[in-house]
């Protein structure tokens, strides 16, 4: 997994938004034995307290669970995972209405050029053989 930070918002918050984002892509399967804390957190770059606290919210959030003695897994509840991929699906897409509206487009203008670049990306893979 490649993380990358930003500064503005803790690091724990992105930590625990790329292990959500692994999980609900598939990058961390269900059922899936995740890393040690402390390899996680040599991963990242991080300390391993703050890579805790990031799997002791998402564990809160049930996307995780531990075992005592084998470690920390990812949840098998498909329902569960499809909701929090809903969930940043729609963050993803109020970020980028919020986005054009600063741009001073309209709703619909938003719509409308999303689709258009839609309708030029599956020409692009469907020349390509993709």
């Amino acid at each position: 997994m490649n993380w990358h930070f930003q500064d503005g918002s803790p690091i724990y918050t992105q930590l625990i938004g790329q292990i959500r984002q692994g999980i609900v892509s598939g990058a961390f399967r269900p059922g899936e034995r995740l890393p040690s804390v402390r390899d996680l957190a040599m991963a990242a770059g991080v300390n391993p307290n703050t890579m805790q606290r990031a799997l002791s919210e998402l564990e809160r959030d049930g996307l995780v669970y531990s075992q005592r003695t084998a470690g920390r897994f990812v949840t098998e509840d498909q329902t569960l995972i499809d909701e929090a991929r809903r969930t940043l699906a729609e963050e993803h897409i109020q970020s980028f209405l919020t986005a054009m509206e600063r741009l001073g487009f309209a709703r619909e203008e938003a719509l409308t050029l999303l689709r258009q670049e839609a309708k030029k990306e599956e020409q692009n893979h469907g020349s390509s053989g993709v």
